[in-house]
């Protein structure tokens, strides 16, 4: 059982199995960056679906790079800047990222896969991650987690993102964003290519 699932019921075999994986942090990771690179490669684009969906991917990049300068994990409850509006930015730029790839790439099969993805991992994901910046910051994380939805913006906090300072170096040196950041780009220029 990993530390993700020690405070849930317990489950045996295939059920055990599958919660593990579902809530398997690197495997969600790698996944994604191989979707991405899978999307790029077998990419059928048209001019259309290319407009479309390389813009939400590189909105969905912006806000990682964005949301990653605002948080020291596991630290510090990041509640300004992107996390005024939705408690996992990152995450909601993924969607985006992922969900870009998906239009772009123009296959048939490429956007039931990234609805698969999502189901599969990010409800796990979202769930873990509450429940520890909850067991972290207690009735604070509760204040602000109940006032700002988990994916979905809520523009009504929009003051709130002026508080607090981006930082670059906590976007590069202490979460590594832009790697991830030049891979996408990287994987775009594929697709455009």
């Amino acid at each position: 059982m990993s530390h993700r699932t020690k405070d849930l019921p317990p489950l045996s075999g295939l059920n055990h199995s599958l919660r593990e994986l579902r809530y398997h942090e690197i495997s969600r990771q790698l996944l994604a960056v191989a979707l991405i690179l899978l999307y790029a490669l077998t990419a059928m684009p048209s001019p259309l679906l290319v407009a479309v969906g390389m813009p939400l991917a590189l909105a969905g990049t912006l806000i990682r790079l964005y949301a990653s300068g605002f948080i020291v994990k596991n630290e510090e409850l990041a509640t300004n800047g992107p996390y005024a509006l939705v408690r996992h930015p990152l995450y909601t730029g993924n969607i985006l990222i992922v969900g870009g790839f998906s239009a772009a790439n123009a296959s048939w099969w490429a956007l039931p896969l990234a609805v698969i993805f999502f189901w599969f991992y990010y409800p796990c994901a979202i769930e873990y991650e509450d429940r520890k910046l909850k067991r972290y910051f207690g009735e604070r994380w509760e204040h602000w987690a109940g006032d700002v939805p988990a994916l979905v913006p809520a523009f009504r906090n929009a003051a709130a993102m002026r508080g607090g300072r981006w930082s670059f170096a906590k976007s590069l040196r202490r979460n590594g964003e832009i790697v991830i950041a030049v891979y996408i780009v990287a994987c775009m220029g594929l697709i455009v290519w």
